[in-house]
């Protein structure tokens, strides 16, 4: 007779996909090219900016971390890019992640500021836009505050709050409840060797599970 618990896993893994969605490492030929931020906009962004320099491979490393702890837990877990390089820009990021009816998008990225003395970590979370972000925004804000609140707690880094973005493409095409964690700042050089270390991704990658958890449960 299966215990409580894995019954409780089981119960999870079945109606539960998180989608991870580690930022950037498109090709820059196809990073620069264009895409409207939101569905019918004549506005347009590049697909891929590039980051801040080191990014991209902490993003991916978080994430691939973040995957065990919730595979672990007996969610079903997807990942936009599971490798350095990426073919699409954050359309198609959005697209996978509503293509598998995840029960969230969480998007992650590091910062970067000519001030580099900026530290700490913020979460971006869709700002209200009837016909684009209205069925999520609700859902979205409240996972954004359960992130900020654990990965802060699992760091110790400075929690420097929600912010909310109506310019992001992968925010305005998602369809399903998208966060984006801003895990630190590259430019910081203190915080820059953390984000690199195995250590403090997987703290990271805690808090992130945590959250993820907290927010399933209250769904």
């Amino acid at each position: 007779m299966p215990s409580v618990k894995t019954l409780m896993l089981i119960e999870l893994a079945t109606a539960a996909l998180i989608c991870l969605d580690p930022g950037h490492g498109t090709a820059p030929a196809v990073g620069r090219q264009t895409e409207p931020i939101g569905p019918g906009s004549p506005v347009t962004k590049i697909k891929d900016g590039g980051g801040a320099p080191g990014e991209a491979p902490v993003a991916l490393a978080i994430a691939r971390r973040t995957r065990t702890l919730l595979l672990a837990e007996g969610f079903r877990v997807a990942m936009t890019r599971t490798a350095p390089g990426y073919e699409g820009g954050n359309i198609a990021r959005a697209r996978f992640c509503n293509e598998r009816h995840a029960a969230l998008m969480v998007r992650i990225h590091a910062d970067g500021s000519a001030d580099r003395a900026l530290h700490g970590v913020s979460t971006l979370v869709p700002a209200y836009h009837r016909g684009w972000t209205d069925d999520i925004y609700s859902r979205s804000l409240r996972a954004g505050r359960l992130v900020e609140q654990e990965v802060a707690a699992a760091t110790g880094a400075t929690a420097l709050g929600i912010v909310r973005r109506s310019d992001l493409t992968g925010f305005n095409w998602a369809d399903v409840p998208v966060v984006l964690l801003e895990a630190g700042f590259m430019s910081n050089a203190a915080e820059h060797a953390r984000l690199e270390s195995a250590s403090y991704q997987g703290r990271v990658a805690r808090g992130l599970a945590v959250a993820v958890h907290r927010f399933v449960n209250q769904s």
